[in-house]
């Protein structure tokens, strides 16, 4: 059998923390570790039950779900985190995508998008709801929607340069998941499915033309 994945939830609202228990334990590959209502609980039970996945909300008690999103990245404690709020304006989606997340959900979207969304960022992917993307990649310069941005652009000409992702993201003062994001966009815009292939492409479109 599948190990489940372990999850640990976190939000100071009694119904959804109960109701999001009941939802992913009803998974037949989810397992809810730990349901907790103020972040300094979450630090503490990511060290006693090492989960998988925190599925975190950005208003909770005396530490709020970004400042709690802030202590585990800065203590590099191995876990994914997917934002789950309320908020569907673009700067909390930034602000949790610059401090870390792996993905943003939002509480008024249906209860299979969230589990969805577990799923996604346990694989490594980065998740944020289709709507919000205009704002957290900015206006393209161009009307294609297809062309890269100004920010995916810079992105792409640093990992020209065979820059690492650690190293873009010092260079651009954003996270490592923000440039994950754009990489994701940029290899969907690109119809590539790798670092080697984008670099191809943006290579090829710098060429001298015969």
């Amino acid at each position: 059998m599948t190990e489940r994945l372990r999850i640990l939830l976190a939000d100071d609202h009694a119904l959804v923390l109960e109701g999001l228990r009941s939802l992913l334990d009803a998974q037949p590959d989810m397992q809810v570790v730990g349901a907790v209502a103020d972040g300094a609980q979450v630090m503490e039970l990511l060290r006693t039950h090492r989960p998988d996945v925190v599925v975190l909300d950005l208003e909770m008690g005396t530490m709020s779900g970004l400042a709690c999103l802030e202590r585990i990245r800065a203590e590099k404690i191995p876990v994914r985190v997917l934002v789950l709020s309320a908020y569907g304006d673009g700067t909390s989606m930034r602000a949790a995508l610059d401090g870390g997340a792996d993905g943003y959900a939002l509480k008024t979207d249906p209860p299979r998008h969230t589990v969805d969304a577990i799923r996604q960022v346990h694989l490594g992917q980065i998740v944020f709801p289709q709507a919000a993307k205009r704002w957290l990649l900015g206006k393209t310069t161009a009307s294609d929607p297809r062309q890269p941005t100004e920010r995916e652009g810079s992105v792409l000409a640093l990992l020209a340069e065979g820059t690492s992702n650690a190293e873009i993201a010092r260079r651009l003062r954003v996270s490592e998941n923000t440039v994950k994001f754009h990489l994701q966009n940029l290899y969907m815009k690109l119809s590539v499915g790798n670092r080697t292939e984008a670099v191809a492409v943006y290579l090829r479109e710098r060429a001298p033309r015969r």
